[in-house]
């Protein structure tokens, strides 16, 4: 008998019973909500008159509507002030643990998730947000849920789930010079396309995988849905532990030895048979910038925007219409091409690391005069460690300012919306039409890729710098 993937061994253990030729009862250890996809779930419980099931077990945040300066102030937009204000009568109401606005660990709720320990491997998590993906990094099965399926967690703490097929996708080798974790995830999109994983879980493996700090693991997972994966994940190892330790929600003394003992028996069994594999050479990976109005169109910065005749014909009229929205050419070079904004954070790249990339990039340079730079933290836990290391310092002395923290410029949502027609350099995970605004366009590059925006002007091969 085979052995056992990091997947199977969770949703095994997780599975509660069983439908005859149907999905499977899945126990959900964590629910994380925010204020856009609940109010209708929480709504849907107070009209059938039950409580939430286990309030212990899920923790709610404002991030997606709030504005990402003057948050001191009551919330301008009309919507997002209503959203964010039915979230804390809701969890007021449900008894639900809500870190809301200015509260001292509110942010990005995949960000402040792993950062105070409530994130941890082996578990099951669920969110309705399509990047839930990210506490994958983990190791623990994790993935976004639609708003019927938040109020069936809040109401049995189960979820009824099809199990995925496995995929494992393999990096191997040494990273270049310049190419960082979101280089790593937005090459594999590139290869395998938008619905390269489409009904599959995935695992990372490899060892560049296992060379990446856990920030960097939570990128590749946060972005794997861009490639149709119902989600991803990373097995645990001493990187994993020594990041969770200590952490707020962390188990502690003697829960901490046993937890750590159960975690070293998660990763795939040497034996373990996935439905797909895939391997790639990490040598092949260079600093990567999108061009088109998916995640999948994205070229090493070298490279040049494929041509017609190189393009598949079944995604030919996408490619077209993709290089009208962008005001692109077949053929051209994203090397020397204009920036009107660049933006930094996101549930992508929004933590503390990501900030001390940039900022050890721009370090001793001066902004470009023709950009407009949002550098956002994931949270008030990161804002506070960028103040405390002399980021903030570093970034204003070179003519940038970080602002408050929140999802920002990810989406269009909330106030930091790129104006039609602009090109913005964004270290979020989707560059769809209107995505960032309508009739914004966007470019996803990595941290110091738009760092090197930000202080040209245009989009430039950080290696340059380097």
């Amino acid at each position: 008998m085979a052995g056992k993937t990091l997947f199977e061994k969770i949703w095994d253990k997780h599975v509660v019973t069983k439908v005859d030729g149907g999905p499977g009862v899945l126990y959900i250890d964590r629910h994380f909500v925010h204020e856009v996809t609940s109010p209708q779930a929480f709504a849907g419980l107070r009209n059938r008159g039950i409580k939430v099931r286990r309030p212990e077990k899920t923790v709610a945040t404002a991030d997606h509507n709030i504005p990402t300066l003057g948050q001191d102030q009551p919330i301008r937009d009309e919507l997002s002030r209503f959203q964010v204000n039915k979230l804390a009568e809701n969890c007021r109401e449900f008894g639900v643990s809500l870190f809301g606005l200015n509260h001292p660990w509110n942010g990005i709720v995949h960000v402040i998730g792993p950062e105070l320990g409530i994130t941890r491997p082996g578990m099951t998590i669920v969110c309705g947000d399509s990047h839930t993906s990210t506490h994958g990094a983990f190791g623990s099965i994790a993935f976004g849920i639609g708003t019927s399926e938040v109020e069936m967690v809040l109401a049995t703490q189960t979820l009824l789930q099809n199990k995925p097929k496995t995929m494992r996708i393999n990096i191997e080798g040494d990273l270049g010079k310049g190419v960082m974790s979101k280089d790593i995830v937005l090459y594999i999109i590139s290869q395998i396309g938008t619905g390269g994983a489409t009904g599959y879980f995935v695992e990372f493996a490899g060892s560049a995988i296992r060379s990446l700090s856990m920030e960097a693991r939570m990128t590749i997972c946060n972005m794997s849905i861009e490639m149709g994966a119902r989600g991803g994940m990373i097995a645990p190892d001493e990187t994993t532990f020594e990041y969770v330790k200590g952490r707020e929600f962390a188990p502690k003394g003697t829960e901490w030895d046993k937890a750590v003992e159960e975690w070293r028996q998660l990763p795939s069994d040497p034996d373990a048979e996935f439905d797909k594999e895939l391997t790639f050479d990490a040598a092949d990976i260079e600093p990567m910038i999108t061009y088109g109005t998916n995640p999948g169109m994205g070229i090493g910065i070298s490279k040049r925007i494929p041509k017609m005749e190189e393009i598949e014909k079944s995604t030919q009229a996408t490619f077209k219409k993709s290089m009208q929205y962008m005001d692109f050419q077949p053929g051209d070079s994203m090397i020397g091409k204009k920036v009107d904004y660049v933006f930094l954070g996101s549930c992508t790249n929004g933590r503390i690391e990501d900030l001390r990339a940039f900022a050890s990039f721009v370090k001793g340079k001066k902004k470009a005069e023709n950009v407009t730079v949002w550098i956002v933290p994931g949270s008030h836990q990161v804002e506070a460690q960028a103040e405390k290391e002399g980021i903030r310092q570093i970034l204003e002395e070179a003519g940038f300012e970080m602002r408050q923290p929140g999802c920002s410029a990810c989406l269009a949502m909330n106030d930091d919306k790129i104006p039609e027609g602009n090109y913005a350099v964004s270290t979020s995970n989707r560059n769809f039409e209107g995505r960032q605004g309508p009739g914004a366009r966007t470019m996803l590059a990595s941290p110091i890729t738009a760092a090197a925006a930000a202080i040209t002007g245009k989009i430039t091969d950080p290696r340059d710098f380097l």
